[in-house]
This record gives structure tokens, C-alpha cells and sequence, in this order.
């Protein structure tokens, strides 16, 4: 299974880092309580620890964008940005498993662990050779 598709591996990259900046990483870094409340996060009446930390997973998540477009667009560091989206869906599935069984996120969070298994998967598949 480890790079059965492997021929097509900088065009999955492409797509998922277009997709993957304008659902999560710009509303995210941007506007964090937006997204949240989208989301069907709780939003407290004191927002500025909770914006603080929302721009700064957001300026992550960009980070690993364009590292992932890079690699996409010139085949630099391939390797690198697949071996660091595998790793980041693979902890994202541990955070989100982990609020689910707490019961402290919303049922679109605990949804997302179904997102990042495929992430996770198609990562694998699409493994440069």
C-alpha cells in the first residue's frame, strides 16, 4: 500500500495544500473565533487566550502549507513535507480521539478523526517512491 500512487504524489500535494489553506489554515489563522463558532465551539466571553492560540496553530498549519507547496511545485524535500503530514494526521487523530472519549469538543471535531484517518491513508498511498 505505501506509495501505490506514488507517481502522482506532488499533484495530491497541490490539492491538498489549496484545500487544505482555505478550509483550515487562512480562516484559522485570520479568523479564529469565526471558524470556531462555524465549528460549533462554545466561545467564552473572554477571547483573547483563545485568539492568541488559534493564530498561532494557524501560522502552523500555513508553515506546513508551504512546505507542501513547495515540494509540489519543485519536488524539494518530497520526502520531508509527506513525512511531516503524516506525522501531524497521525497526532491530529490522537488529539481528536482523545476529545472525543473526554466529550469536550463538538461532534465536528469528533467528525474530523474520520478526516484525518483518510488524510493519514491517501498519505501513505500516495508516498513518493
Amino acid at each position: 500500500m505505501l506509495g501505490l500512487w506514488s507517481a502522482h504524489a506532488a499533484d495530491f500535494l497541490l490539492i491538498l495544500t489549496l484545500a487544505t489553506t482555505l478550509v483550515f489554515a487562512l480562516p484559522i489563522f485570520l479568523v479564529p473565533l469565526t471558524w470556531a463558532r462555524l465549528m460549533a465551539w462554545q466561545i467564552p466571553q473572554q477571547t483573547d487566550l483563545a485568539v492568541y492560540f488559534g493564530r498561532c496553530l494557524g501560522a502552523f498549519i500555513l508553515i506546513l502549507e508551504a512546505l507542501m507547496l513547495r515540494a509540489a511545485l519543485t519536488g524539494e524535500a518530497m520526502h520531508t513535507a509527506f513525512e511531516l503530514l503524516a506525522a501531524t494526521a497521525t497526532m491530529m487523530i490522537v488529539v481528536h480521539v482523545y476529545g472525543a472519549l473526554k466529550r469536550i469538543q463538538p461532534l465536528s471535531e469528533t467528525l474530523e478523526i474520520g478526516f484525518y484517518v483518510l488524510l493519514l491513508l491517501l498519505t501513505l498511498m500516495f508516498w513518493p517512491a
